[in-house]
């Protein structure tokens, strides 16, 4: 059986996909681009694990106004991830500590991960994409 059989057939091969979000959610296309990566991504039934580190952590905060900057708040989107089965949401501590943010800041539930944590969660992906 070809590789396309097995994707024709339902049963293809699933990776496992981490997504690194380091980006401010707003200033550049990164965050917003790569949400939309990530819904496509669980559209084919891969397993997918998403990352917030850096200002990407700034992607989860509640209260986000953007009316004053003119652009579409998308960060509700963030809370319609578990509809696509993606639920492995996890945040960098140092980074969320050092914006003095806690997980009551954010939006959604996330697995608070140490340094050791997260290297060792990101050798167990097949696939790591930084936005």
């Amino acid at each position: 059986m070809s590789d396309m059989d097995e994707m024709e057939d339902g049963s293809g091969v699933v990776k496992k996909f981490m997504f690194l979000n380091r980006k401010a959610p707003h200033g550049t296309v990164y965050a917003l681009e790569g949400l939309e990566v990530v819904l496509i991504t669980a559209a084919f039934d891969q397993d997918v694990s998403l990352v917030f580190t850096d200002d990407g952590i700034y992607q989860l905060m509640k209260g986000i106004d953007t009316k004053g900057i003119e652009v579409k708040d998308f960060s509700k989107t963030y809370r319609a991830l578990e509809g696509y089965d993606i639920e492995k949401l996890y945040v960098d501590r140092f980074s969320m500590e050092a914006r003095g943010l806690t997980e009551d800041d954010l939006i959604v539930d996330v697995n608070v991960l140490s340094d050791d944590e997260m290297k060792s969660l990101m050798d167990e992906q097949d696939v790591v994409i930084s936005f």
